[in-house]
């Protein structure tokens, strides 16, 4: 398919102001999340369940799933940009200490937001969560829960380790403590999409191959059929997971390792449930600092790899390959909803040669994928590359003598 390339390729098209959909869980509305069976306060996750437990009367139960909530769709008809109430835009002028009047005593108890989502009542000893979506980038639309327990974090951080025991350094191996691994709430935007990518560039078929020369001054050439290749390729994509926090989007792999987080990839979210701040008792989180806008670059890019990635069975005649030259990506509408991923999360503060750098093993709290770096002895990679080229170097003299 031959087509002449395009003056312009025109921008995205985003609605100036996105329409925004309620995921608030009016069930929680007065700030007490409280035992369906006996009405105590005292709430915390079950990692090996994924559920909530009563530590009263130790009954289980989990909130409903938010794509039952918010319904499921047609992707194909999204129009526009639609996002959720815990996903609108974040206002600076918002304070992050909440005050909540408790439900079960009258008391006025304070909360940061910046630090912790509940906090027990200094009087009747309720504890009181942060429920509401106020718009500081807190409180997400919904939670992905751990089910990875902490028993199961520390043996594959262990055996995660252990394989790459041999080249590391001697004061990882004495301080190495996998029991110190935190869980964490990680921020991400979960996107649905609409989209259609084109792509515009030249490819080409082989028609003959030969050579010209002898011995080692022997050239290959090729002759080929160039054609200018032109695609459209329409499609949806389904739960896209974009880093929301600008901290951890920003990777400098001169001081830390938190790019490995992107290496534990993909989560189960369409099993996120609705918000309940319970869910994040004993476990800290991060807090959504990047609202829709700030992200739309790094989704069009995902979706231009996506685009191209599509289109790829369709030029498999170009047996030289086809090189893409210019392309444009119309997205047509998007659903975006914030949520909270798990992960746990272990760091080692290395310092050598007066240079710092935090190393992190990280494991993905649902499916338990595990990914990380440990600091290397550089002697120890210096005696085994020496010893590597002994051997070679053996092996050559060896074969010098089999050959005369």
């Amino acid at each position: 398919m031959s087509s002449s390339l395009p003056a312009e390729l025109p921008d995205s098209q985003h609605p100036e102001e996105p329409e925004e959909f309620s995921t608030q869980n009016s069930d929680l509305a007065d700030g007490v999340n409280r035992c369906p069976r006996c009405g105590a306060t005292d709430i915390q996750l079950r990692p090996s369940a994924g559920k909530l437990v009563c530590l009263f009367c130790r009954h289980e139960w989990a909130e409903s799933l938010l794509e039952e909530a918010t319904g499921d769709e047609d992707l194909t008809t999204l129009r526009g940009t639609i996002v959720g109430s815990g996903a609108a835009d974040i206002d600076s002028s918002v304070s992050a200490v909440v005050t909540l009047k408790c439900a079960g005593c009258g008391a006025e108890v304070v909360v940061n937001t910046s630090e912790q989502l509940t906090s027990r009542c200094h009087w009747c000893r309720h504890v009181l969560s942060i429920n509401e979506q106020i718009p500081n980038g807190a409180v997400p639309d919904a939670v992905l829960p751990f089910s990875v327990s902490h028993e199961d974090a520390v043996a594959r951080i262990s055996a995660f380790a252990k394989k790459r025991r041999m080249f590391a350094h001697a004061r990882f191996k004495s301080e190495f403590t996998p029991e110190n691994v935190v869980p964490v709430y990680m921020p991400y935007m979960v996107v649905d999409g609409n989209v259609s990518a084109e792509v515009w560039g030249v490819g080409e078929i082989k028609t003959r191959q030969y050579t010209r020369g002898s011995g080692d001054k022997q050239t290959t050439y090729y002759d080929a059929d160039i054609y200018q290749v032109e695609r459209r390729v329409d499609f949806t994509v389904d739960d896209l997971t974009l880093e929301s926090s600008g901290e951890r989007a920003n990777i400098d792999t001169k001081q830390n390792t938190n790019n490995v987080i992107n290496t534990i990839l993909p989560f189960d979210t369409k099993n996120a449930v609705r918000w309940n701040a319970s869910y994040l008792n004993g476990i800290t989180s991060e807090k959504r600092d990047q609202d829709v806008e700030h992200l739309q670059p790094a989704l069009e890019n995902q979706l231009l790899s996506i685009g191209r990635s599509e289109v790829s069975g369709s030029v498999a005649t170009y047996d030289r390959g086809v090189r893409w030259e210019r392309e444009r990506i119309d997205v047509h509408g998007t659903k975006w909803v914030s949520m909270y991923l798990p992960v746990w999360l272990y760091s080692f503060h290395h310092v050598e040669r007066g240079k710092s750098m935090v190393h992190y093993i990280a494991v993905n709290g649902r499916t338990g994928e595990t990914m990380g770096s440990v600091p290397v002895s550089h002697g120890r990679l210096l005696l085994a590359a020496l010893t590597a080229g002994t051997f070679v170097e053996s092996l050559a003299i060896a074969f010098l003598v089999v050959s005369s």
